[in-house]
């Protein structure tokens, strides 16, 4: 069987989000974001979508930065390599320098790899719960695996 040719469309983060509750596998969608975009196979069906938005970390917030936070497919081979890559090319055509995103260490990053991206190895995880302002946590808290594609 022949694979599909992959490509990226633009996409309102509306959409994107109703692609993410839909697809996503452990995260809701986002409240808003920079851009998104998604990756159509050649029926012209979009198969993943990717949102990026300001760094979720405060110290990682620089104006040159930006985040992957939520990339969801439905399983289309190499659906989500194009739309890292895809992510970056925008993002740096944009005036940014750098891309970040964390996946669970049980994703692979076979992904990421393949768009270029570096491993910076294990990051934050936890609750955003805090006595003084108290959250119920809909997400996975354990560490994280942070990536970034730089200039």
């Amino acid at each position: 069987m022949a694979q599909s040719k992959l490509t990226i469309v633009p996409c309102p983060i509306a959409e994107a989000n109703e692609f993410v509750r839909q697809f996503h596998r452990h995260h809701k969608p986002v409240p808003g974001a920079k851009f998104a975009l998604a990756v159509a196979d050649d029926q012209k069906e979009v198969c993943g979508v990717a949102i990026v938005s300001r760094p979720t970390a405060r110290m990682s917030d620089d104006g040159f930065t930006l985040e992957v936070v939520r990339v969801a497919t439905d399983g289309t081979p190499n659906a989500c390599s194009a739309l890292y890559g895809a992510a970056w090319r925008t993002a740096r055509e944009m005036g940014y320098r750098r891309l970040i995103t964390y996946t669970l260490p049980e994703e692979g990053g076979t992904s990421l790899r393949a768009a270029g991206f570096k491993c910076l190895g294990e990051r934050g995880g936890g609750s955003w719960s805090r006595n003084s302002r108290p959250r119920v946590d809909h997400h996975p808290t354990q560490a994280k695996l942070g990536w970034e594609k730089a200039t």
